[in-house]
């Protein structure tokens, strides 16, 4: 038998088939006659945070107990039950810089328990929140330290309510009081970040940086009422790995028509319908921008 030591990185699966995920720890990516601590098979803390914006129905979500133990799981949390033994909930918790309780300040108080400067331009201010704290010492040794995600794209820049700037309310994770970190909707990028080429993040980002897109927009937008306004739009453009490739042949096109509502503040409901390259799409989101 000749052991070589030499085994097959996971990421080496992942970049052909794309989708799978949940690709299990095979035998081949382990080395032989190798320390486990050495090993892709090392155990790694993972830690998240998942924000629900619109809160919840607190009788369904707060399991009944006498404090002391978890003997039975709310309603809501009932999928965690294979897992109860090693569960904790916290109950009865305040964030009291977040009074009074805008959207902004409810948002940006999540994870860092800071009071949000109330200004409507950069000179925003806030904490560094606990997500980035636990990744200077958790991910130093990951290829991320930390990856923000979100269901929708939501403007940074403006005012979205209350005075406030849209940074509160659109950026959970702050790496410094002064340091939004703006999160990512797009499947794509988020893979890209995860499995694409590169054998470092940074070789992964500069990856996606180097290539180059053409972009063409037209929007034709009416306002129907105070609270109500409309846009037809028509889009096309074409992605390239070389910027000699940056032509009109073989561009992607897609058009439609969308309606937005709106109150004095803020955007509550967008709503889009658009056939393009992949077909009809129909999107509903809270962002601001058609």
């Amino acid at each position: 038998m000749i052991i070589t030591k030499k085994a097959l990185p996971r990421r080496t699966f992942l970049k052909g088939m794309q989708a799978t995920l949940a690709l299990p720890l095979l035998d081949a990516m382990i080395p032989a006659a190798t320390a486990l601590a050495k090993t892709a098979a090392k155990p790694v803390s993972r830690l998240g945070f998942v924000f629900i914006p619109m809160g919840c129905d607190r009788a369904r979500w707060t399991p009944v107990s006498d404090g002391s133990t978890l003997n039975e799981l709310s309603p809501i949390l009932a999928p965690l039950e294979p897992v109860r033994e090693q569960l904790t909930v916290f109950t009865n918790l305040r964030l009291e810089q977040s009074y009074p309780g805008t959207h902004d300040t409810s948002n940006a108080g999540f994870l860092s328990a800071a009071f949000a400067k109330h200004t409507e331009s950069s000179d925003y201010h806030l904490g560094t929140t606990v997500d980035q704290v636990a990744a200077k010492q958790m991910g130093r040794d990951r290829q991320l330290a930390s990856l923000e995600l979100s269901m929708d794209l939501n403007p940074l820049a403006g005012v979205c309510n209350n005075g406030y700037a849209c940074v509160y309310q659109n950026c959970l994770s702050w790496s410094s009081p002064t340091t939004p970190l703006p999160s990512e909707a797009h499947p794509r990028i988020v893979f890209e970040r995860l499995f694409g080429e590169g054998e470092s993040a940074e070789g992964r980002r500069a990856a996606l940086r180097d290539r180059n897109s053409l972009l063409l927009q037209a929007e034709w937008r009416i306002m129907a009422s105070r609270y109500l306004d409309s846009a037809v739009f028509y889009d096309a453009g074409k992605v390239t790995r070389r910027t000699s490739d940056l032509d009109f042949d073989g561009l992607r096109h897609d058009f439609g028509f969308g309606l937005r509502f709106h109150g004095p503040f803020y955007t509550p409901l967008r709503v889009e319908l658009a056939r393009g390259s992949d077909g009809l799409v129909f999107v509903v989101s809270t962002s601001a921008v058609f």
